[in-house]
């Protein structure tokens, strides 16, 4: 799904709300996210998962066309464990298509 297509649905279930509105909401949460996990700080959404911020270690690695050997600074990644609920409906979506 796209942010737009997100902002297209909650517009449809929420009509007393501007589009420019829930733009700004939905701008200011994705903001906070990128922020918290930025400052290193966990950001956990009850039911949906957490989204934590991992260090990738510097290390050597080989370019596998010329096998030249590269050093790679450290870096980090996004992590991301699902929640109970979460995990619960997609799986129930999965078992009642069978």
């Amino acid at each position: 799904m796209r942010k737009s297509e997100l902002l297209t649905n909650l517009n449809n279930k929420h009509p007393h709300l501007n589009l420019n509105d829930i733009e700004t909401i939905t701008n200011i949460f994705f903001k906070k996210i990128i922020r918290g996990l930025a400052d290193s700080n966990n950001i956990e959404i009850r039911g949906f998962g957490t989204f934590s911020k991992k260090t990738n270690k510097s290390k050597y690695v080989r370019n596998p066309k010329t096998s030249e050997k590269l050093f790679k600074e450290e870096n980090y990644k996004i992590h991301f464990k699902v929640g109970k609920i979460l995990h619960t409906r997609i799986n129930q979506n999965l078992e009642s298509d069978e």
